[in-house]
């Protein structure tokens, strides 16, 4: 009689090549979320049934964070409006068009307006059309 016990086969999985591949995607998802589109300031704002289109206009962004930027470039609040003199100079019947996250204090959006009507220039507030 055979009574010698055969020898257990064990079976197992190498998942060093998954580490290897879970990094090689994260990597790719990384870089290729940040050349996505980094030029764009993506904004919640408020709903409205208005459809005024203006052609040639000056944009104020306030993103949720309070940063504001002048046609998406970043600006500190007291060099604002420095910047909206040069932005504006030499155009004629320019507005400026606040775009502001629809979380953003009123407070803020009344200082771009106060500085629009130093400048003597239009200021409208940017809306999502409504459904």
């Amino acid at each position: 009689m055979n009574l010698r016990r055969r020898p257990r086969t064990t079976s197992e999985v190498s998942t060093s090549a998954l580490n290897d591949i879970m990094f090689f995607l994260l990597l790719f998802f990384l870089i290729a979320s940040t050349l996505a589109n980094p030029n764009i300031i993506k904004m919640a704002t408020p709903k409205s049934d208005n459809k005024i289109v203006i052609p040639k206009s000056v944009v104020v962004n306030i993103d949720e964070k309070g940063v504001y930027y002048v046609n998406h470039v970043p600006v500190a609040i007291d060099r604002l409006p420095s910047a909206l003199e040069t932005e504006l100079k030499g155009q004629k019947d320019v507005s400026i068009l606040v775009n502001a996250y629809k979380l953003t204090p009123w407070e803020d959006i009344v200082k771009v307006m106060n500085m629009g009507r130093q400048l003597n220039v239009k200021v409208l507030a940017a809306t999502q059309p409504e459904k």
